[in-house]
């Protein structure tokens, strides 16, 4: 009987992407850039969010994001509309973005003449979860529509994530959305995760979180 090599694979790419993730964190501190890793499933408001956020914060920052998307610019050119730089990445059909794509994109935007990028993830709840993108931080959005059971189902994405932002809190009164809940099924995989309940549509919320990001964007890069 033939000897049959068994490759383990998944366990090989991922060894390689933390140790590109790692350099890319390195390159960041030196830069002084603070990278933020957005992630959410698609229509949690994540764009919407973003965009406030943008509003709020680019006088005090000079502020970049970068789009995925498996295909599209509408993103892109939405963010851009705010007055900052913006680039789109297609993924050419993969639902994440590993730390290599994310070099390539920081290399594209200039991230070394920034204080703040944006990588708006793909939307997507599981694959995203799975890759270190070399960002510093991690931000998980979760929208009240989407039921306030999303942290049993996929632990991962909230176990990774230093932040949720849970968005639309607007439409609350008619949704079965449970905030006690959310908050206590996100804190049984994260004990340590921030919770920021808000309305990018309204802006209730935005200044807890937006001073997180601030401070969290500050400690960084030193300022």
């Amino acid at each position: 009987m033939k000897n049959v090599r068994v490759i383990e694979l998944k366990e090989s790419v991922f060894a390689s992407n933390d140790r590109e993730a790692d350099k890319v964190r390195e390159q960041l501190k030196e830069d002084k850039t603070f990278l933020m890793n957005l992630m959410s499933s698609p229509g949690s408001g994540k764009t919407t969010t973003l965009c406030r956020t943008i509003k709020d914060l680019k006088d005090s920052y000079s502020i970049g994001v970068m789009e995925a998307d498996i295909d599209g610019d509408v993103d892109a050119i939405t963010i851009a509309e705010t007055g900052v730089s913006s680039i789109q990445l297609h993924t050419g059909g993969m639902c994440h973005l590993d730390a290599g794509m994310t070099k390539q994109g920081l290399d594209e935007i200039g991230s070394s003449d920034l204080d703040l990028v944006v990588l708006e993830n793909v939307g997507n709840l599981v694959c995203p979860a799975e890759f270190d993108t070399g960002a510093v931080k991690n931000v998980a959005i979760l929208s009240v529509p989407e039921g306030h059971d999303k942290p049993l189902k996929y632990p991962l994405m909230f176990q990774v994530c230093q932040a949720m932002i849970i968005n639309k809190i607007d439409v609350l009164p008619y949704f079965d959305f449970d905030m006690k809940k959310v908050e206590e099924f996100a804190r049984e995989r994260n004990p340590e995760i921030r919770i920021f309940p808000v309305s990018a549509k309204t802006g209730e919320g935005f200044e807890a979180w937006e001073n997180w990001l601030k401070e969290q964007t500050d400690q960084w890069i030193g300022r």
